[in-house]
């Protein structure tokens, strides 16, 4: 019970990083901070495997948006309601 809750709320803070990053890759200066570092260094392993699985695709070799973030908050939202699930 007490891991399950714990479960929920790191998943929960991890997609709020993936947010973050989003809003900040528009913002060069906060990517360079040290904010922008431990953003990176937190996403990073969890959204370029995503990148790479897209750029196998046709349709995600050209893309302009990057469409990673998107993917891994909706696959962070599936863990925590089957998480939730099994409480």
């Amino acid at each position: 019970m007490i891991l399950a809750s714990i479960t929920i709320r790191v998943l929960g803070i991890l997609q709020w990083l993936i947010i973050i990053r989003a809003l900040c890759s528009w913002f060069p200066q906060v990517q360079q901070s040290a904010v922008g570092e431990f953003l990176y260094t937190v996403t990073e392993p969890m959204l370029a495997p995503c990148r790479n699985l897209l750029s196998r695709f046709q349709v995600g070799r050209g893309m302009m948006l990057d469409f990673s973030p998107l993917i891994v908050f909706l696959l962070l939202e599936f863990a925590r309601r089957i998480v939730y699930a099994l409480l």
